[in-house]
């Protein structure tokens, strides 16, 4: 054998990846089951985020978290205890992402029939979930502002990605070099179409922005 065979194993590894999440999806759909796929970096408010929109939202849809972390089971029974919505964790086994083959082992354990929405919180990463499709009908984002304004231009992937930008922790914007303007701006150049919203998932701000979106999205993918 006098040369080295090079095996594209990544493009292989996604593309079976995205022939899954499709699949998922179009079982989702037949089913009225709307997938939200919500990604952050650690740190970002995530749960904080959720468990505000799931007080908003609980009594006018139907819906289940799945709470995925490499180990520990802290958000799932902070999520349960605070909001009452049926919640169940998953570990990855050290994985930093969620696949569609994991996503659906994940939704094996949710009653669908008993709900229309499902918010999957993914493993806190702005590189791994970004690679891989769960099929979930949307993908959301959260930005908190000390993380910095420039990590649209750091994460290219993640913000293509993404339908939504939620910039968490606006309260703490005065104490941070964190410039609004120049977020949105880079978030545009990855992403013309993704919507952002400013937030503060500590004190409500803008909460009920992201719950309305959130609500009006499952109303118009049901009606398609």
């Amino acid at each position: 054998m006098d040369e080295v065979r090079v095996i594209e194993i990544k493009k292989s590894v996604f593309e079976d990846n995205d022939r899954d999440a499709a699949a998922l999806r179009k079982e989702l759909k037949d089913k009225g089951v709307f997938l939200l796929n919500l990604m952050s970096a650690p740190g970002s408010g995530k749960t904080t985020t959720l468990i505000g929109t799931l007080q908003r939202i609980k009594d006018k849809v139907r819906t289940a978290v799945m709470e995925a972390d490499i180990d520990s089971d802290v958000d799932a029974v902070k999520i349960l205890k605070a909001t009452g919505v049926p919640t169940i964790q998953l570990h990855t086994g050290g994985m930093c992402h969620l696949d569609a083959e994991m996503t659906r082992q994940g939704l094996d354990n949710v009653a669908l029939s008993d709900v229309d929405l499902v918010i999957l919180e993914n493993v806190g990463n702005l590189v791994c979930p970004a690679e891989f499709d769960t099929g979930a009908v949307r993908n959301a984002m959260i930005l908190s502002v000390p993380e910095g304004d420039d990590k649209p231009l750091k994460y290219p992937l993640m913000f293509s990605v993404c339908d939504l930008v939620l910039v968490n922790k606006v309260d703490v914007m005065p104490y941070f070099d964190f410039d609004l303007d120049k977020c949105r701006k880079y978030v545009r150049m990855r992403n013309p179409k993704a919507r952002v919203i400013p937030i503060c998932a500590k004190t409500g701000e803008g909460v009920d922005e992201f719950a309305d979106w959130l609500l009006a999205e499952v109303k118009n993918w049901k009606l398609s």
